[in-house]
């Protein structure tokens, strides 16, 4: 069943591209390290994290919809939409994660 799969791939290309923003904001830091480069570097490591859960709670919806159509469904169909459907969310916050630790370091390095 391809239906509990169809939120959380769809997500993971624009947090990629987020995370390679974030790699080029934290770069750029090295170089200029301004308070507007940091502050970028904050906000677009929030906004992956919440974009990721976004797509989780798109993907579910979008499964809850088509679990409600169908007469039965295995768990195991289940437990594997849940997992890709957590990916989104996961990656979201490594992005965070990452773009956090960016931030502490430009941090560091202003002082």
């Amino acid at each position: 069943m391809n239906f509990i799969m169809e939120g959380g791939p769809i997500f993971m290309v624009p947090l990629l591209l987020l995370l390679i923003a974030i790699i080029v904001l934290f770069v750029k830091g090295l170089k200029d390290n301004s308070e507007k480069t940091r502050n970028l570097l904050k906000e677009l490591s929030l906004f992956s994290f919440v974009f990721g859960v976004l797509g989780f709670i798109i993907g579910m919806l979008g499964a809850l919809e088509a679990i409600s159509q169908a007469a039965d469904i295995s768990s195991q169909v289940l437990a594997g939409g849940f997992k890709v459907g957590l990916l989104s969310p996961t990656f979201g916050l490594v992005i965070f994660l990452i773009g956090k630790l960016f931030s502490i370091i430009l941090i560091s390095k202003k002082s």
